[in-house]
């Protein structure tokens, strides 16, 4: 038996339908699993992409009353001068760059993966995009919030190897949970950090804090166009 008994589960994964050229990790949102992200990318599968979607560790929430529940980092208010959970957010992105590498000697090259998330996922996923050094494919940033911003500055992202990395932001106009104005705080943060052209920001009408039909169709869209197949 390796590991402790602390360890997450292993990943909810779509394989691909042949041999797999690309990848794409997505991270689920606070208490919940990998495993429905893992059925609606199922649904809008593309045959040379692998979809990994991990599970948080359950570990106590500051803002659910300490309540323990799978969650990538402690979150202890949703308010934009919150205080954060820095140890939590960086030690996390780690554990999701040995993801990447684990993928990469399984021979998918990083500029061949995507990676994602709805809500705590998208933050974990776009801090994530933002300090690594292995050249990703895209971002998919689901009705989530830039954590850590302070911390990222244009002249570290100037050098960054990912500068001029594809994001898609999508996010519901009527989110009660991570209000639309952080969304567009984000993207003009975003704009400062990385190429500002290469940015889709997407709002959906009526949608809350979850997902949409029409959502993802344009993340289908957003994988197709960067991770296309590869003779």
């Amino acid at each position: 038996m390796c590991g402790n008994s602390m360890s997450a589960p292993l990943p909810a994964i779509v394989p691909a339908a042949r041999k797999a050229t690309a990848a794409v990790i997505f991270l689920h949102g606070l208490g919940d699993t990998g495993h429905g992200w893992a059925e609606a990318f199922a649904d809008i599968r593309s045959p040379h992409i692998k979809y990994i979607c991990p599970h948080a560790p359950i570990t106590p929430v500051t803002l659910n009353m300490n309540m323990a529940m799978p969650s990538w980092f402690d979150i202890i208010g949703l308010s934009p001068d919150s205080q954060e959970d820095e140890p939590g957010i960086i030690q996390a992105s780690e554990n999701i760059k040995a993801l990447i590498d684990q993928e990469v000697k399984n021979g998918i090259p990083s500029n061949r993966i995507i990676v994602g998330g709805f809500s705590q996922g998208g933050a974990l996923s776009l801090y994530t995009a933002l300090t690594t050094n292995q050249k990703l494919a895209g971002v998919l940033a689901l009705s989530c919030w830039l954590p850590l911003r302070a911390n990222l500055t244009q002249a570290a992202a100037g050098t960054s190897v990912n500068k001029d990395i594809p994001v898609i932001q999508c996010h519901g106009d009527c989110d009660p949970l991570v209000p639309p104005m952080f969304a567009a705080l984000t993207v003009e943060k975003l704009k400062t950090l990385i190429n500002p052209a290469n940015i889709q920001y997407k709002v959906y009408s009526g949608m809350t804090h979850s997902s949409c039909p029409q959502e993802m169709a344009d993340i289908k869209q957003f994988i197709e166009k960067h991770l296309p197949t590869t003779n």
